[in-house]
């Protein structure tokens, strides 16, 4: 038997070992090289292995959810004589790259054929991100029924919205919202790994380690809300829409200059907080795979359509998965917004190692007391989480106060600081 054993490769930026989150292959299959084999996490990005050899599997290490160590046997292959051996100094593996770009989501309509044929199930390997095949999974749909319009037929978010779109009895599973028959287990267990348990282990960290000091404020966006609108009547036809968080986050680097102790990093290993001149907002991002929290950097240096192009930038990234290191790492300060979920109110959790979060909730219209006489105004409120250790109360309430200020009179936000 000519095996060949293939160990787990260093991904990088000091990573020590990664997590199984998804086996492509089983013992006895047979592979051809850079077929997707398994799906690994580090706690910085997702990665798809490709095979580096063709063979067969004798035996995988791992089920998902184990880690496994950098230089420990991953998978080992049965080669057989007419495919050969590697050289004697070929490297063990070569280091596999996150999941290639996905392209752009398609526009073509849904006609009625479409979703009366069932695509032919295709074989070798399946291209998609980690996000699609988990959805996938969860829709009861298998992949290789899916025809991929991305680079080489990769299959993006658009083809998979076809085929979840489609009827049960043609993509072969029960119709979306559709229970199991009765015969079927009452309850499902779903094994934490993955993204999601690096967010649930982050989340209890911080709550855990972290006196959350929590602050809410109610802010009169009416004036906000009409400079925005009146931004977007004047912006090229090619230009996407301004949503009102780029013109918090510009309102919130103007704010933290005075007050500096909120745009901190907490190094808990030397016992010093980190002051930073600059501020790099991180926007809570959700994702088909959990939680992101992608950095604006230099928001100070940008103005507000900057900031817009650039978080719609990184959310994009973010969502494909294809953000990298450098751009979900290194925020000074958090901003969240749930958008029309955002609720009256919320208590958002610090993102370590950051002192304070700010949290948007929804703007809704309402009779308030307004010079003296009833009027509607647009209403939102701002929901702040500080770290009591570091933050004073009195401090986080004053820099609350003056971002409302600064909100409820947005040429603020553009005037030079005298």
């Amino acid at each position: 038997m000519n095996q060949f054993v293939f160990k787990m490769p260093d991904l990088g930026e000091g990573t020590v070992d990664a997590e199984i989150v998804a086996w492509h292959t089983k013992p006895g299959d047979a592979v051809t090289e850079d077929q997707l084999i398994v799906e690994v996490m580090t706690d910085k990005a997702a990665v798809e292995v490709p095979a580096p050899v063709s063979g067969r599997v004798v035996s995988i290490s791992g089920a998902p959810g184990d880690k496994v160590a950098v230089g420990s046997p991953l998978i080992v292959f049965d080669m057989g004589e007419a495919l050969g051996a590697p050289a004697p100094n070929a490297p063990a593996a070569s280091l596999p790259s996150v999941a290639p770009p996905m392209a752009a989501p398609s526009a073509t309509p849904i006609s009625a054929p479409a979703l009366a044929s069932t695509p032919p199930v295709r074989t070798g390997r399946v291209m998609a991100s980690p996000a699609d095949r988990r959805r996938a999974h969860e829709a009861g749909i298998d992949l290789r029924t899916v025809a991929g319009s991305g680079p080489g037929g990769r299959i993006v978010r658009a083809d998979l919205d076809l085929a979840v779109a489609k009827p049960a009895a043609v993509r072969g599973g029960l119709p979306r919202g559709t229970a199991a028959n009765d015969t079927g287990p009452a309850t499902t267990e779903i094994k934490i790994i993955g993204l999601r348990r690096i967010i649930a282990e982050r989340m209890s960290e911080a709550k855990r380690n972290i006196p959350h000091f929590a602050y809410v404020e109610e802010v009169d966006v009416t004036e906000l809300e009409s400079l925005r609108t009146h931004m977007n009547a004047k912006r090229s036809k090619d230009a996407a829409s301004l949503s009102v968080l780029p013109l918090v986050v510009a309102a919130l680097t103007r704010v933290l200059e005075s007050f500096p102790q909120c745009n901190v990093l907490h190094d808990a290993a030397r016992g010093v907080l980190v002051r930073h001149r600059a501020a790099h907002v991180g926007i809570a991002t959700q994702t088909p795979d959990g939680l992101k929290v992608p950095v604006v950097r230099n928001a100070q240096s940008l103005g507000v359509w900057e900031i817009a192009a650039e978080i719609r930038r990184l959310a994009e990234r973010a969502r494909s998965n294809k953000a990298t290191r450098e751009e979900l790492t290194g925020s000074t300060i958090t901003v969240t917004s749930l958008g029309k979920l955002g609720g009256i109110a919320s208590t958002p959790i610090i993102n370590a190692p950051e002192v304070a979060i700010i949290g948007l909730n929804k703007a809704v219209e309402r009779p308030m007391v307004y010079q003296g006489s009833i009027a509607v105004r647009r209403i939102m409120n701002l929901s702040s989480s500080f770290d009591h250790r570091f933050v004073d109360g009195y401090d986080a309430a004053a820099m609350i106060q003056a971002l409302k200020e600064m909100l409820e009179h947005p040429a603020l936000i553009f005037i030079p600081k005298v």
